[in-house]
């Protein structure tokens, strides 16, 4: 239950509008239950024919087709108002969920496969929205209904009422029987759903290194092993799922025999009046529907949980402080220090270890030394991207971790090794450097990074689509669309981490002379391991298993 109320807590901006369902949900139950009554009427109305009947026939048949036209406005409004109300809380939620998603630390997806985000946003949350607007929502006016007919069949026959009452704790014996097998089930299937996003996902991001190898078929019979496993899981889910309800109906089906063979016995020794006998038995048959409905909610309640607990489990991750919280660091110079400063990414030794150095403000830095010495940790450590485990890094002598966010990220750029671009235009691409830049900003960014010249031969220009991370674009042309970026943000500090691996020695050649007017009046820490580069730094430091070997 504590889970349902969590659950229904992602909904509260929505309440409104699901308390109206509710409402219309209780108003078709109360119809429904008016029903039997009508029925019982139409009965003694046809028995006693004339002045003896309670009422007429027309008249109960006219009043049974107003309460048949009313269900079905109450049904169509409460579809309507549903489907809105779900349609707005999987927005919601999506939007909600991407933000926490987008808040977490670089470590939350160090540890965790891509998959099994894109699933709690690809699936997970039309699973919630469906329990929340359908399942969870119609809980209160099943119990409505069943209530009110039970309590409807004592006022007829009390002692043939009490065995329809007897009957129900075989129906919740049932519910945790099936339950035991669904829950643990759906978890599964959930898993399984994760893997299978993460395969494609992966294989279509390594589609190139697919084909260059000739393993088409492997991945595509790895991808269909998952998918069968997904659908054989899948057919046992709706094999439990599909038999629940026939045979909770089954069990409400043998209580009414039962119930017909004590009330013949009533009805021919006159306890039972043949109007009251059918009010009765159409109060049985509508207690038949919630019964059955129970136990759908049961079943979809294991459902929701699996999905349920992974979105909790994302959601109470702690974010990244938020980019406002701590005093704004101020225009720096761009003096940077290391002090003693130690981390280690989860579960590995140390990435660095008591490391100190300093930058002087306006210098070019280079930091050399073997794959996992710790230089790129350095500049990922300097944006905050990672917190040390101790240690300080100051910027002007201002400790960074005192100070906001969003005010250290907006005074340093970076160029990575890997280039991150979006599949969007050129000029959307440059522009992502600053808030709402001018054209004349942006080429004059391309020219600062040498970018114009090959965009000027591009189809569009400026206007050119590059595909997903830049894919219709060269190594080294992605370079300069990052530099380009980087120096529209115009940053007192540059990080070049690894920025010339893409090119080959003419290019490295050109992006260092693009970069050398670029980096006059910057702090630059240029972490690298390519000797042409070195030419361009004030200073080289050599890092060897996460300290400061030399320099």
């Amino acid at each position: 239950m504590s889970d349902l109320r969590a659950l229904l807590a992602y909904a509260s901006p929505h309440r409104a509008v699901l308390a109206l369902s509710a409402l219309l949900m209780l108003f078709e139950s109360v119809a429904a239950l008016l029903v039997p009554w009508a029925g019982g009427l139409l009965t003694a109305a046809m028995l006693r024919p004339g002045e003896s009947a309670p009422a007429s026939v027309g008249a109960v048949l006219w009043g049974m087709l107003g309460l048949f036209a009313l269900q079905a406005l109450l049904k169509f409004g409460n579809t309507y108002l549903l489907g809105g109300a779900a349609d707005k809380i999987v927005s919601d939620l999506k939007v909600r969920l991407y933000d926490h998603l987008q808040a977490l630390p670089l470590s939350y997806y160090h540890e965790r496969r891509l998959g099994d985000t894109l699933s709690l946003l690809t699936n997970d949350v039309y699973v919630l929205s469906g329990y929340i607007s359908g399942t969870a929502l119609a809980l209160v006016p099943l119990l409505f209904t069943a209530g009110g007919a039970v309590i409807l069949m004592f006022r007829i026959r009390p002692t043939l009422a009490l065995l329809a009452v007897i009957l129900i704790p075989l129906f919740y014996l049932l519910a945790k029987i099936f339950g035991r097998r669904m829950r643990p089930l759906a978890a599964q299937v959930q898993e399984e759903y994760a893997t299978a996003i993460a395969i494609a996902q992966e294989n279509l991001g390594m589609l190139p290194a697919i084909k260059t190898f000739t393993r088409e078929q492997q991945e595509s019979r790895r991808y269909r092993e998952q998918i069968d496993r997904i659908f054989r899981l899948n057919a046992k889910q709706r094999g439990i799922y599909a038999a629940l309800k026939p045979l909770a109906q089954l069990i409400a089906t043998v209580g009414i025999v039962l119930v017909l063979a004590l009330a013949s016995t009533d009805l021919t020794d006159g306890r039972l009046a043949p109007a009251q006998l059918v009010s009765f038995l159409l109060y049985a048959a509508l207690l038949t529907r919630p019964i059955a409905g129970l136990a759908d909610v049961y079943g979809q309640t294991q459902m929701a949980r699996g999905a349920f607990a992974r979105l909790r489990q994302a959601m109470e991750e702690p974010p990244e402080p938020a980019g406002h919280v701590g005093i704004a660091l101020p225009a720096v110079q761009g003096e940077i220090e290391f002090r003693a400063v130690s981390f280690g990414y989860g579960g590995r030794p140390l990435a660095l270890q008591g490391v100190d150095l300093h930058v002087a403000a306006g210098e070019t830095v280079a930091i050399v030394g073997p794959n996992g010495a710790g230089k790129s940790t350095l500049g990922h450590l300097l944006m905050r991207l990672h917190e040390p485990g101790s240690g300080q890094i100051l910027i002007d002598d201002i400790d960074t971790a005192t100070v906001s966010l969003a005010s250290l990220r907006r005074q340093i750029g970076i160029v990575p090794q890997h280039v991150l671009l979006f599949n969007a235009t050129v000029r959307d691409n440059i522009a992502y450097g600053r808030p709402e830049p001018g054209q004349a900003d942006i080429e004059a960014a391309a020219v600062a990074a040498r970018a114009d010249d090959f965009i000027a031969r591009l189809p569009q220009g400026y206007d050119t689509l590059i595909g997903d991370r830049g894919v219709r674009l060269s190594g080294g042309q992605q370079q300069r669309l990052a530099l380009a970026r980087a120096l529209l943000k115009d940053p007192p500090i540059l990080i070049l981490d690894e920025a010339t691996a893409m090119f080959d020695p003419q290019g490295e050649a050109e992006f260092l002379q693009a970069c050398h007017s670029a980096l006059k009046r910057r702090t630059v820490l240029l972490i690298t391991h390519r000797p042409a580069s070195l030419a361009a730094a004030d200073r080289i430091v050599r890092m060897g298993e996460g300290r400061i070997v030399e320099g």
